[in-house]
């Protein structure tokens, strides 16, 4: 009976020094660890791209979170937007020195601040419209307005316009 839990201490010891190498080989290939699954395997990679945010700080303003009026909002987006964003959001125009160009598109939006929650997809597009945006690039001749931050729009104004650019951009 010594000899054998001696025997067992032995077996489990060797088990375990076999095993923390292995272990550790798969974890980090992304398989099976002692503690459970790994973080990414072939099939779910662990990146994920970064939601779009513009380059001037400041939290979402009051309109993220108020009721827009869509048809309100196309004729906000008509007067004050389309200039740069083409109608109802289909085209930017160029803006030399940026980055890619162009001013973006909103329809199709950005994918990375499209949501099914349309309060998230409010609240992502709520920052751009408060404090405005520079574009990367060395000299970009256009830039974002802080319409918000300006009170050129108010923020029913901005929740309207919002409405309108989410109901352009069906959720997928």
């Amino acid at each position: 009976m010594f000899r054998f839990a001696i025997h067992g201490a032995r077996s489990r010891l060797m088990l375990g020094l076999v095993s923390v190498p292995f272990l550790s080989i798969l974890a980090a290939c992304g398989g099976a660890t002692a503690a459970g699954t790994g973080a990414a395997s072939a099939t779910t990679p662990a990146t994920t791209v970064p939601i779009a945010r513009p380059s001037n700080p400041g939290g979402p303003g009051q309109a993220a979170s108020m009721t827009g009026d869509p048809q309100r909002g196309m004729g906000i987006f008509a007067s004050n937007c389309q200039a740069c964003h083409g109608a109802q959001g289909t085209a930017g125009v160029s803006n030399p020195g940026s980055t890619d160009g162009t001013v973006p598109a909103l329809n199709p939006i950005d994918a990375t601040l499209q949501s099914k929650d349309p309060k998230v997809f409010a609240y992502n597009v709520d920052l751009f419209i408060q404090h405005g945006s520079t574009p990367g690039g060395a000299t970009p001749a256009l830039k974002m307005a802080a319409w918000g931050d300006t009170n050129t729009l108010t923020q029913q104004q901005i929740a309207d316009v919002i409405a309108y650019i989410i109901s352009i951009n069906p959720a997928k």
